[in-house]
């Protein structure tokens, strides 16, 4: 199992969050977030600094890169269930 798999899981269970709750608030479906978590399809670039942010890490930490969990904030757009678009998810 890659870092990025065992790293996600830890933050889903950090945040203290479901994950319905999880996929809604970054507007995507349970299935995806079920394969990024069973390591069965990895999130693309902009997916991982989405999840970076959401859970406030760095990218490098989430993908295995670093042990430093430290976030460095990166600005991506995307629109949320009701077609706003939006970046910030505090």
């Amino acid at each position: 199992m890659n870092l990025f798999v065992n790293r996600f899981k830890e933050q889903i269970q950090l945040s203290g969050k479901m994950q319905k709750e999880i996929c809604q608030d970054l507007g995507i479906s349970k299935q995806k977030l079920s394969n990024w978590k069973t390591g069965y399809t990895e999130p693309n670039l902009d997916d991982i600094i989405m999840l970076a942010n959401y859970f406030d890490v760095s990218v490098d930490y989430l993908i295995g890169n670093d042990e430093n969990y430290n976030s460095t904030k990166y600005s991506i757009n995307f629109r949320d269930n009701n077609g706003t678009i939006n970046n910030n998810f505090k």
